[in-house]
Formats: structure tokens, C-alpha cells, sequence
């Protein structure tokens, strides 16, 4: 009798997955039960845009609690818009490297070392080393992509867990960075003497069109642009998704697993040495400490943006705006005089929820 038993609730099973209802009859969605076909196809469409929706409510709120000046709401004003785009812009850039690394299902913990160890470089090569700013840049770019290739190298070849190697790789950029300066913050100075930087390298530091618009926020937007053709355009990017959605599926189909995480590793030490450039611009100084808890910020990012942890799923639009979504977060707190504490446990929920978002969205 419960053999036969067991095989009507097969075919019974069978008949509900044909029909689109499977687990209506005991399961709940939340637990993976799954959802009629309507339900599904708005959720579906709800996680898909989770981070615009989160970004469009954020956007809202901070005008609604926005303190106002002689009835001007303080978040819409013109310079506090440049400062979110023009604060969120360092962050936006290494959480777009990363974007790539977690497609793959890896992590990357030093990209905010690497930055210190660029903006390190960068003060020490313009005052110390007179460079101009062309070498500068172009030894300061090599720099980061040769240490993020040397991390996915050494991942992929000796079989280590991407998040201990890029751990290790922080304490490296960050002692290599307290080495080439001693342990102390290197001013830039602006001027045509010795020991002085280039006036050129200020624009890091200013506004274009009308005085509206920083500058690091044209490096952010032309990085987001970049990124975005290649995820959509190229035969890397489906390397990079068959790589997240199955590793060994990828390989048995002749992608160059390898080559590919070394690549992906190798662009975010490359934008991670860029932010660092920008950095070291906007604060007209370089020091080893920059960058601390970066590499949290741009994993936020990403994970608010949709793309999911495990790899395989997620793209540069969203990562654009979950870095927006926490930049304006961080300034309407910062706006209504909310303490520093509250605004890290704020963020901190907020990467909940994404989290929780990107689990039930499995399970539906």
C-alpha cells in the first residue's frame, strides 16, 4: 500500500509541475514552494529591479526627511547632489571591478588596500619622484592590475580560496604602502618646482559644465560605460556568467576557466589602483590608510544592485545603483546630524535585506 501511495503523490506531484502549480499544495513560497504563475512573474519582475525600486524609495525618502532652509530642501540642492555623485564615484569604481570578481562567485577583500597602496604611490611618485602625471598614472594602473592578476594567478593555480588570498593581499598593499611612505600621509603640493605636482593633476579635485558636474564623476560614469559593453557585448562576459553559473560546466565546455579569473581579479586591482588615483586627487594627499573598509562598501554595492553572491547573475546597472542608493543614504543621515554609528547600522540592514531579496528570489 505505500508503494502504491507513493506513487499516486509522484504523478499527483507530476501533474502540479505540468500545470505550473508545483508546491501549492504544501509548501509555502517562502520556503520554496513555489508560486502560481502570476504571483511569479511580478515578483520576478520586482527582483529583477530591486535595486531601482530600493534606489527610487531611498531617492524619495531623503527628500521627504531632507531638512530644509528657508523652504529650499537641502538634499536637491545643486552642490549636494555633486557631492553624492562626486562621493559615491571612488566607491562606484572599485565596486565595478568587483562586480566582475563576485560574477564568477569570487571575493576580492583588498581592492580598498589596493587603493591606499595607488594613492600612496601616486602622491609619492608626483612629490618624491617628480613623475609627471602620465607615468604616474601609467605606473599606478600597472601596479593595481599586476597585483590583482597575481592574486587570481594564485588563487586559480594553487587552489586557494579567493577570499584568503585577497585577504592576505590586503595586508600586502597595506604594507607596501606604509613602506613607500614611511607610515605617514604624503601631501601634494601643486606647482612648476621640485618636489611639487603638476597643476593638471588638481582637476581631480574640481567641476566642469557650469561648476556642476566633478570631474571623478566623468571617470565613474566613462568606467560604468565600459563595463557595461563589455557584459553585454563580448565573448568574456559569457565566460565570466558560465563561469558564476557552473564552473565545471564552463571548463567541460572549453572556456579558460583560468585565464578568465585571472582576467577578472587583474580588473579590479586595475580599477581599484584607478580610485585610488581619484582619490589621491580629490584629497590632494596620499596616505596608507585610505581605503579602510572600502572593499565593505563595494561588496554592498554589488549585493544591493542584485547581483547574486553566488555568482553567475548580476550586472553593472545595478551595481551603479546600489552605489548610488548608499551614497544618498549616507548623505541624508549625514544632512539630519544622524550619528556616524547609526549610519553604519543602517547600511548594515540595508545589505540585509538585499541578501534576504536575492534568497527568496532562489526559492520562488
Amino acid at each position: 500500500m505505500n508503494e502504491k501511495a507513493d506513487v499516486k503523490e509522484q504523478r499527483l506531484t507530476a501533474a502540479m509541475v505540468s500545470s505550473g502549480h508545483a508546491g501549492a499544495l504544501s509548501t509555502p513560497w517562502y520556503r520554496g514552494g513555489g508560486l502560481p504563475q502570476g504571483r511569479r512573474a511580478w515578483l520576478d519582475v520586482l527582483f529583477r529591479l530591486q535595486s531601482f525600486v530600493g534606489l527610487l524609495v531611498v531617492f524619495v525618502a531623503a527628500i521627504a526627511f531632507s531638512p530644509r532652509r528657508n523652504g529650499v530642501v537641502l538634499f536637491l540642492d545643486p552642490n549636494n547632489i555633486a557631492n553624492v555623485v562626486r562621493a559615491v564615484s571612488v566607491i562606484g569604481i572599485i565596486a565595478i571591478g568587483m562586480t566582475f570578481v563576485i560574477l564568477i562567485g569570487g571575493i576580492d577583500l583588498s581592492v580598498g588596500a589596493v587603493l591606499g597602496l595607488a594613492a600612496t604611490g601616486s602622491a609619492a611618485l608626483l612629490i618624491n619622484s617628480d613623475y609627471g602625471i602620465f607615468a604616474t598614472v601609467g605606473v599606478i594602473l600597472a601596479i593595481g592590475l599586476v597585483f590583482g592578476a597575481v592574486q587570481g594567478w594564485i588563487s586559480t593555480s594553487l587552489g586557494i580560496q579567493a577570499f584568503i588570498v585577497t585577504l592576505a593581499g590586503l595586508q600586502i598593499a597595506r604594507g607596501l604602502a606604509r613602506m613607500w611612505s614611511g607610515g605617514q600621509g604624503i601631501p601634494i603640493a601643486y606647482g612648476d618646482g621640485k618636489n611639487l605636482a603638476p597643476e593638471e593633476f588638481a582637476l581631480l579635485n574640481s567641476r566642469v559644465i557650469n561648476g556642476l558636474v566633478p570631474v571623478p564623476a566623468l571617470i565613474f560614469i566613462a568606467v560604468a560605460a565600459i563595463g557595461i559593453f563589455v557584459l553585454h557585448k563580448t565573448k568574456f562576459a559569457r565566460h565570466v556568467y558560465a563561469i558564476g553559473g557552473n564552473e565545471r560546466a564552463a571548463r567541460l565546455s572549453g572556456v579558460p576557466v583560468a585565464r578568465v579569473k585571472v582576467a577578472v581579479y587583474a580588473i579590479a586591482g586595475l580599477l581599484s589602483a584607478l580610485a585610488g588615483i581619484v582619490f589621491a586627487g580629490q584629497l590632494n594627499q596620499g596616505s596608507p590608510n585610505a581605503g579602510i573598509g572600502y572593499e565593505l562598501n563595494a561588496i554592498a554595492a554589488v549585493v544591493i544592485g542584485g547581483t547574486s553572491l553566488m555568482g553567475g547573475s548580476g550586472t553593472v546597472v545595478g551595481t551603479i545603483a546600489g552605489a548610488l542608493l548608499l551614497g544618498i543614504l549616507n548623505n541624508v543621515l549625514a544632512l539630519n546630524n544622524i550619528d556616524a554609528n547609526i549610519q553604519l547600522l543602517t547600511t548594515g540592514i540595508v545589505i540585509i535585506l538585499a541578501v534576504a531579496l536575492q534568497s527568496i528570489r532562489r526559492r520562488v
